[in-house]
């Protein structure tokens, strides 16, 4: 994948990733817990997805792209 079409891509992905955290928080303010537990699992499900199907294969390719925070320590 082209090295700017890869970092727009990341940024999108981190956005989302940030979007669906703070939905996981209104889940957990507003609903029951069972409701809160099926709701942060499908989210860790989308989240793990959009890692290892998208985000992974570009740190694959441009490594310097990933955030320092996101490396294994």
């Amino acid at each position: 994948m082209q090295r700017e079409i890869a970092t727009e891509i990341l940024a999108l992905m981190l956005e989302y990733s940030g979007k669906l955290d703070r939905s996981v928080q209104l889940v957990k303010d507003t609903c029951s817990e069972e409701e809160f537990i099926d709701y942060r699992t499908a989210v860790g499900t989308i989240m793990g997805e959009m890692y290892t199907e998208i985000m992974w294969p570009i740190f694959h390719d441009h490594p310097d792209l990933e955030p320092e925070e996101m490396k294994p320590q």
